[in-house]
């Protein structure tokens, strides 16, 4: 997993460039946490990484910003959605209509330690916001794999409850490569720290390795 997935790319949508001179590897145990202001280009490495990993052939977990569930099903079904392309559509459809004791019992274990198994049966169009985040992080722990990739997976929620949902993703995969605002927490959760700033990699260090001022000024007007 720590061959070099980017070297020296430019990276965006169609014609336009967000990010140039990328160049990216991740070995198992890191945990990477990206940094800067909206719009520095997150999302767009995220994307990248996570579509190098899929054709390096690994098995990747996805919490997208925008949570990507689908509103009318439940919690439980939602969850179990992480699992999809495991199996074949006959047995999928078969396993939402009913999902199987097995599962929904994984699904529900996983759900009491994120704090939603209450609402296990309950539709996802009626939960909160940080519920629904919740929801996403539940169904990327169920898929499992070898890399978390989460795009602001904790944003949602008090910093008490992210640093218990990071340890959710620390003890559960091998790596991870999440976007965050939160620069406390991401200093406690990572082992790389990278801050993206007018278009390319400002620094990629460990977070004892990234002074304070250096991560002020991803910020800075």
């Amino acid at each position: 997993m720590n061959r070099p997935l980017l070297q020296a790319e430019s990276l965006g949508y169609g014609a336009s460039v967000v990010l140039r001179g990328v160049s990216f590897a991740l070995a198992p145990g890191e945990r990477v946490v990206l940094l800067g202001r909206s719009g520095a280009g997150k999302t767009t490495l995220l994307n990248a990484i996570h579509d190098r990993l899929i054709v390096a052939g690994r098995r990747v977990a996805l919490v997208p910003q925008d949570h990507a569930l689908v509103p009318p099903l439940s919690v439980v079904r939602n969850v179990l959605m992480g699992r999809l392309d495991d199996h074949g559509a006959l047995a999928n459809l078969a396993s939402l209509v009913r999902p199987r004791r097995a599962d929904r019992a994984e699904i529900v274990a996983i759900l009491a330690e994120l704090g939603l198994a209450a609402e296990a049966d309950r539709a996802v169009e009626g939960l909160s916001g940080g519920q629904k985040q919740r929801t996403a992080l539940a169904r990327a722990l169920f898929r499992g794999g070898d890399v978390l990739i989460g795009d602001e997976p904790v944003s949602a929620v008090d910093g008490a409850q992210a640093a218990r949902l990071l340890d959710q993703v620390r003890g559960r995969f091998p790596a991870s490569v999440l976007a965050s605002h939160d620069v406390g927490l991401a200093r406690a959760f990572a082992t790389r720290l990278i801050g993206l700033r007018d278009g390319a990699m400002a620094f990629d260090a460990a977070p004892e390795d990234v002074e304070a001022g250096e991560v002020e000024a991803l910020y800075a007007p």
